[in-house]
């Protein structure tokens, strides 16, 4: 820790003076690497420095205490040294926690999938209703949201959506969205007032760009059809919609949201990508070290999650063992304290692997 703080400390020292440098604007890319770069380590350089403070402030009153005759002095000095030692404490966990090695996926937009599972049009519905949600988080974070294929049922809910979201650190607040979501709770056809249960898949990936996955064009079989909507009508008439197979991992994605065959291609190829590299990333963290399976879960569809209960107002994530009674806040896109939850157990889980 101690080689990792003095690394980055003297990495901020060079950034420092090269964001002085007036022909820096000049070169629009590089502007935007080292104001980044310095912006993320002046993190790192407040928390250290205020870890000295208070360690120069300890010092001084653990003096004074020594020196002190006055008992009342002595006594109040004691009182202001407890202070200092626990402000220490929690600068010093958050200068750790600053200095574990940032996920370079962290700051990635996202594509994420969301699909009905067990509980047939209820299922569909509170996918449309966990879809809001997400919506409405991301508008209140200022990102952008662009649907790239949905499949809706006759009463409104969705069989399937897909969406990307755009915007800064979207993959971190995101990323543990992944699994199966339960909801418990009385559908709106449920005439005797039973409660049902039912489950949505959501899955988020980190979205690639061109050049971090390469895809052959031999690789791929692409079929286009005419698009199709609920109940079998004809969307359209002409034939827009787009099927493409990656022949050696298999995956299949389908869109027909658009009436451009272009725009659809263009939609269902960011699909494919991203779901190509979700699958090299999960290659590679199944052989790095424990650091990197320790984080929340294991990210794995088929692991549910969560529980939505709405006759309780009540949300659960079984991961962190967290349950929060403000459901019907939860639903309308208040879930920043459940994703920072989220974010530091498994930050808490990397600094004890850092530490062992």
């Amino acid at each position: 820790m101690n080689e990792r703080l003095a690394s980055l400390l003297s990495r901020f020292e060079v950034l420092d003076k090269e964001v002085q440098d007036p022909n820096l604007s000049k070169d629009q890319k590089r502007y935007r690497e080292v104001m980044r770069e310095h912006a993320q380590l002046s993190e790192v350089v407040a928390a250290h420095r205020e870890c000295e403070a208070l360690e120069a402030s300890i010092a001084e009153t653990q003096s004074l205490i020594q020196n002190e005759k006055d008992p009342e002095m002595k006594e109040l000095a004691k009182e202001e040294l407890k202070e200092l030692e626990v402000k220490l404490q929690e600068a010093q966990d958050r200068l750790k926690f600053l200095l574990i090695p940032k996920d370079p996926l962290d700051e990635k937009n996202i594509i994420m999938e969301i699909r009905g599972g067990a509980g047939g049009d209820e299922a569909a519905l509170f996918a449309a209703d966990l879809f809001r949600m997400y919506s409405r988080y991301a508008e209140n974070k200022g990102w952008k949201i662009e649907v790239m294929s949905m499949n809706e049922t006759e009463l409104g809910g969705l069989k399937e959506i897909i969406f990307s979201i755009a915007g800064k650190n979207v993959y971190e607040n995101l990323r543990y969205e992944s699994g199966v979501h339960r909801v418990q709770r009385v559908p709106a056809t449920e005439a005797s007032g039973r409660i049902h249960t039912s489950t949505v898949t959501v899955a988020v990936l980190p979205e690639a760009e061109e050049t971090e996955i390469e895809i052959k064009q031999e690789d791929l079989r692409i079929d286009v059809m005419r698009a199709g909507g609920p109940g079998g009508q004809c969307v359209n008439t002409t034939d827009s919609a787009v099927r493409i197979t990656h022949i050696p991992s298999g995956i299949v994605v389908h869109c027909q949201d658009e009436k451009s065959q272009i725009k659809n291609k263009a939609k269902a190829m960011r699909i494919l990508r991203a779901r190509l590299y979700e699958m090299e990333e999960q290659k590679a963290q199944a052989e790095r070290a424990e650091a990197r399976k320790s984080q929340v879960g294991t990210g794995d569809r088929s692991e549910r999650i969560r529980t939505y209960n709405f006759p309780q107002n009540r949300l659960t994530d079984h991961r962190i063992n967290l349950t929060l009674y403000k459901l019907d806040l939860i639903m309308q896109g208040d879930v920043q304290e459940l994703f920072d939850a989220l974010k530091l157990s498994a930050r808490e889980e990397l600094l004890k692997a850092t530490a062992s």
